[in-house]
């Protein structure tokens, strides 16, 4: 940690990631928040916490490993329903979906304008989205939600700035990002892998059917994920965010 960052560090604390109300989950597509911080979402259910989802985009084009035959259009409702169902086992019941087209076919303003609508409609304290400055991302729909979450969870408290997207203004009070390379906050997860994986793995079956190795591939990640971000933070089992709050997403680049 450089001694500029220390200082601020002590000046300006980053608060504590579990002491809100009010939460909102955005993600790129059904899911990429389970995968990304589905533990915490287990933990933040399992408190009592307020937690909604936002499914930015519609998924159509995951193809890959769905039954022959199936459509974009096909697709688009079955992701839905797996998306419904994985953030039920997660304890979250509140889900919303903008319904914009997988791979980038959208006008970023318009995704803009849609998360600043969904954010004054749910009010949350915290978003968490996911990162959209990690150097090996290329994904068009991460990078564009990301991006376009940060501007709205920098604008959302501002009432004048919220309502020329059409949208109330909200009192979000940090912003914490998922699938992140540079994390500067560790949640304790240990007891919610379990529901993690299952929330993927036995959910998401149009992108993971049962025996693909892509599965095994990415629960082992979360899996060594979680160890080496508890071992990094002395928590046991963690998930890491690089977190933000009004303080740091303005101006100060040492966060």
């Amino acid at each position: 940690m450089s001694a500029l960052r220390f200082v601020l560090s002590k000046a300006a604390p980053i608060p504590n990631l579990e002491g809100f109300s009010r939460y909102l989950f955005i993600g790129p597509h059904p899911d990429d928040i389970e995968i990304g911080c589905g533990a915490t979402v287990s933990k933040l259910a399992s408190m009592g916490k307020e937690i909604s989802f936002l499914i930015c985009l519609d998924g159509r084009y995951g193809l890959d490993f769905a039954p022959k035959g199936t459509t974009p259009q096909d697709l688009v409702s079955i992701r839905q329903a797996e998306a419904l169902e994985s953030a039920k086992r997660l304890g979250v019941s509140d889900v919303h979906f903008l319904g914009l087209s997988d791979g980038g076919f959208y006008k970023t303003e318009d995704l803009r304008a849609a998360i600043a609508k969904a954010v004054g409609i749910i009010k949350p304290q915290v978003i968490f989205s996911v990162d959209p400055d990690v150097p090996n991302e290329c994904h068009i729909d991460h990078l564009n939600v990301g991006q376009e979450s940060k501007i709205i969870a920098n604008f959302a408290s501002n009432e004048h700035i919220m309502a020329q997207y059409g949208a109330q203004s909200a009192p979000v009070q940090v912003l914490a990002l998922y699938m992140t390379a540079k994390p500067n906050v560790y949640i304790r997860t240990s007891g919610h892998i379990k529901k993690q994986l299952s929330s993927v793995f036995d959910v998401h079956l149009s992108q993971f059917p049962k025996g693909c190795p892509m599965a095994a591939s990415i629960t082992k990640y979360i899996k060594l994920r979680s160890f080496f971000f508890g071992l990094r933070s002395l928590k046991g089992h963690a998930e890491g965010f690089r977190v933000m709050d009004g303080l740091r997403m303005h101006c100060f680049p040492e966060g």
